[in-house]
């Protein structure tokens, strides 16, 4: 199998470490709002990719953490006058079900963030001790400058990681810092704010350290592949590779992949804007194969336009596939596709050719998750 590995920008042979089971780590959601296409088409991805490595005989060990403890989160929840862990519960019900519903396999492990606060406690901790890490007012920072690499999986300069901090909740502009890319590890919590007791004081931890305990934790020092939405790529995922090699020594991650963004209409969804597209609302209305169809007609690595023509599209599609009846027409056309960079396009166009020619699919659809 051939994918793109975000840090070498190119596509390369998938690789994973000794034995036959690829250990995967994929960013889940913080639970405050509703499910919407961009989250649903980042996690197929991965999702498809799972099934194509079963197919070929391997096992999976997939890791999706629940960030239960962020700044956004926190904040949503005093808006909204509930406990934040209420507010994640009732969100995570949504998810799941939205999950559900689509077909997704459920991942082998969902750690929250505040079920490791001691190993995040002791991933701080190692950190100040090589230093790389270090005390400033009321918050314990990691040192950007101890990290030689920092910027490689993003390819950005230093003006480029300014301008999207500044858009991020990484406070660039924070006086305590050494240099603004300096990033929080542990901090104080504000009143109201859940806390936790540390060798640096109460407090709670900063986003990024949550994922990195949690992946050490769940799947050892490197992970054959780590990703989520491409949003993540900086500064998440840079600061996760930075702080997680600078506490073990080792390679983080083999192979990075980051799935694109879903826009609406030609405009960027956001809860500000209004034009978040949720699955939950698109279930009512429509069957939950067609949707994942709708989201499989564009390749998880370009940022592409949602519009509701493509449910009555998918929706035609489906009922042509079940026509054709069961066999396995396209299947190895299907494999050929997903071995080629994931290109779920392109096993779409073969499954319809199979079923123009009257050849059973149902063998092809299944590989990507769809049931007839």
């Amino acid at each position: 199998m051939r994918l793109y590995e975000t840090r070498q920008r190119r596509i390369v042979e998938l690789r994973a470490g000794a034995g036959d089971t690829v250990r995967m780590y994929v960013c889940g959601i913080t639970p405050y709002d509703a499910t919407h296409v961009g989250h649903a088409a980042t996690f197929l991805a991965y999702d498809v990719l799972r099934r194509r490595l079963h197919d070929q005989g391997c096992r999976t060990h997939c890791v999706r953490n629940i960030t239960d403890v962020d700044d956004d989160l926190l904040a949503r929840a005093r808006a909204m006058g509930v406990h934040y862990l209420d507010l994640a519960a009732g969100s995570l019900a949504a998810f799941d079900a939205d999950m559900s519903a689509l077909g997704l396999l459920r991942a082998d492990s969902e750690p929250r963030a505040t079920s490791a606060i001691s190993e995040i406690r002791r991933l701080i901790g190692q950190l100040a001790d090589k230093g790389h890490a270090y005390r400033s007012g009321d918050a314990v920072y990691f040192d950007v400058s101890t990290a030689a690499r920092f910027g490689e999986l993003c390819g950005l300069d230093r003006a480029q990681m300014l301008e999207v901090a500044r858009g991020q909740s990484d406070q660039p502009e924070d006086s305590h810092k050494r240099d603004p890319l300096d990033f929080v590890l542990w901090q104080r919590s504000a009143p109201g704010e859940p806390e936790w007791s540390s060798l640096w004081g109460p407090g709670r931890p900063g986003w990024h350290v949550e994922c990195s305990a949690l992946a050490l934790a769940h799947l050892g020092h490197t992970i054959d592949v780590h990703g989520g939405g491409s949003d993540l790529v900086f500064p998440h995922h840079e600061c996760s590779k930075a702080q997680s090699e600078a506490a073990t020594g080792q390679p983080f991650v083999r192979h990075w992949m980051h799935a694109a963004m879903v826009r609406n209409e030609g405009h960027k969804m956001s809860k500000s804007a209004g034009n978040l597209v949720f699955v939950s609302d698109l279930r009512e209305r429509t069957e939950p194969m067609a949707l994942r169809l709708a989201l499989l007609d564009e390749h998880y690595r370009t940022d592409w336009d949602w519009s509701e023509r493509r449910i009555a599209e998918a929706a035609k599609r489906l009922e042509r596939w079940r026509a054709a009846g069961r066999g396995d027409g396209a299947l190895a056309g299907v494999r050929q596709c997903l071995d080629d960079d994931l290109d779920t396009p392109g096993a779409l166009a073969a499954i319809d050719a199979a079923a123009e020619a009257c050849d059973g699919v149902s063998d092809a659809a299944a590989l990507l998750g769809v049931v007839l």
